[in-house]
């Protein structure tokens, strides 16, 4: 059962890692920030398409992540 829940948790790291490594990042460097902020406040909504599926699927392998750890601490 545990090793089950190993191979699991190994798989959902690798998804993880992916999902973030394949995102796009928000600004660019220190001119992003400081130009950035009203962007963010009145600028562009999120795409909905391959940039809304990265963020959920990281959001749900991140969710998986931290329960099949605690799953796991708490059967050893």
């Amino acid at each position: 059962m545990i090793l089950a829940l190993k191979i699991v948790i190994l798989i959902v790291s690798v998804i993880l890692i992916a999902s973030i490594l394949l995102q796009s990042s928000n600004s660019a460097g220190l001119s992003g920030s400081i130009g950035g902020g009203a962007e963010q406040l009145f600028g562009k909504k999120k795409s909905k398409g391959y940039e809304a599926l990265l963020n959920r699927v990281s959001t749900i392998a991140a969710i998986l992540f931290i329960v099949l750890s605690l799953v796991i601490v708490t059967l050893e």
